[in-house]
């Protein structure tokens, strides 16, 4: 099975934590990273952007609605993901106990499938 390790982290925990020691986390990261592929669990894994330049787009009644961050709604953010294969549930979420940003954000497992499934 397939499943993605979504890291969700607090808004502005980026630029508390500053450059260099955002470094060090993402190094820790991209070790974890090369030991997914070791594995050969590993399909993609990247970190994403902050949301001050992110955009949002719905489609009402054919309309299309933009908005562009930050989100005040938003307490968090998707910081990255790891997407996992031929791997368990429980080998997944062990694998997200071994993630380092656990540390410091949450680190979301979820199966891959379809969005009908219940």
């Amino acid at each position: 099975m397939s499943y993605m390790l979504l890291i969700v982290e607090p808004l502005g925990q980026r630029a508390e934590r500053g450059r260099e020691a955002g470094e060090q986390v993402y190094e820790r990261m991209l070790r974890f990273s090369a030991l997914l592929q070791e594995r050969g669990v590993l399909v993609a894994a990247n970190s994403l952007a902050s949301t001050r330049r992110a955009s949002r787009l719905q489609v009402r009644e054919g309309r299309q609605q933009w908005s562009d961050g930050p989100f005040a709604e938003s307490k968090e953010m998707v910081g990255g993901f790891f997407l996992l294969d031929k791997v368990s549930r429980e080998q997944a979420m062990d694998y997200a106990a071994q993630c380092p940003a656990a540390e410091w954000a949450t680190v979301e497992v979820r199966q891959v499938g379809p969005c009908f499934d219940d």
